[in-house]
């Protein structure tokens, strides 16, 4: 499916999809995460998405928004963009739209313009977009940009217009979960120090996704094996060896999906040929890289 087009002069947005869409598929699917996130972040979204517009403010706050927190190379946005995508499927009906903010769009060197920009984007621009009346769900990544710790602000910054963009930030989710309960926001980081306070407590959920285990390795290496040739062939005690290497080297899991193109690239024959990738060859490249 197709993305939608950008309005002209909407500021902030990276893309507006609408889901679900098959090429999203593998974004959930292919993604391993700790047991049991995937089920929490979806029984959310859901529950969000179909009973906040009854829900009392007081009696149970709900915000619509979860944030996702760890390093790098987690899985946190593609994992965001698969969750939508699998929200969709289980939702149904109209299609579920998708918007990607650019939370780097909005820092000005104007004193006072990052604010007004960012109470545009939650008091016009998406308040416009939930009018669709379509389940709507809005990835804030790398929030630490755009909702900064007010306590840990910089002096090398301005430090009244960090305080007047996240106040707007807040205001801005405030407002939000009282008029648009078609809208439920996931916000990423890879600074939870780095994001306000303020903003974290407005959180309904924070899931931390660290670096993968030796077991979460072995199933990565598995899937990306699979790709090019028949990973099922394989080794078990070499694949778990190779795991636990790559557990105790601290990879990411982008790292250890790279890890397997190295290995690719670095013959000319498996390049040519990638079937005959061996575990063994990823191996290899592990020692190579260090």
């Amino acid at each position: 499916m197709p993305a939608l087009q950008v309005p002209p002069g909407v500021e902030g947005f990276l893309s507006l999809v609408e889901l679900p869409d098959d090429a999203w598929r593998s974004r959930w699917d292919r993604i391993v995460a700790p047991d049991g996130l995937k089920e929490r972040l979806l029984n959310f979204v859901l529950f969000s998405l179909r009973h906040r517009a009854r829900l009392d403010p007081v009696g149970l706050p709900v915000h619509g928004l979860v944030v996702l927190s760890g390093p790098p190379g987690t899985g946190k946005t593609t994992l965001a963009g698969g969750l939508a995508d699998r929200a969709a499927r289980e939702l149904g009906g109209s299609g579920l739209l998708f918007v990607e903010i650019d939370a780097h769009a909005f820092p000005s060197q104007l004193l006072g313009e990052s604010q007004r920009a960012v109470a545009r984007l939650f008091e016009r621009t998406l308040p416009d977009l939930a009018a669709r009346g379509r389940p709507t769900i809005v990835l804030l990544d790398e929030v630490e940009a755009l909702a900064v710790s007010r306590a840990g602000a910089s002096l090398d910054t301005n430090p009244v217009d960090v305080h007047r963009a996240t106040d707007a930030v807040l205001a801005g989710i405030d407002h939000m979960a009282r008029a648009c309960p078609n809208v439920t926001f996931i916000a990423t980081t890879n600074h939870e120090a780095g994001v306000d306070v303020a903003f974290l407590s407005r959180a309904d959920a924070i899931e931390r996704m660290g670096l993968p285990s030796a077991a979460a390795i072995e199933q990565i290496l598995r899937d990306s094996i699979s790709e090019v040739a028949k990973a099922d062939g394989f080794d078990a005690r070499a694949l778990s060896a190779l795991a636990k290497a790559c557990a105790d080297a601290s990879l990411d899991a982008r790292q250890v999906r790279k890890l397997v193109l190295r290995a690719i690239t670095s013959r000319r024959e498996l390049a040519d040929d990638p079937s005959h990738l061996r575990v063994e060859d990823v191996a290899a490249a592990l020692r190579q890289g260090r």
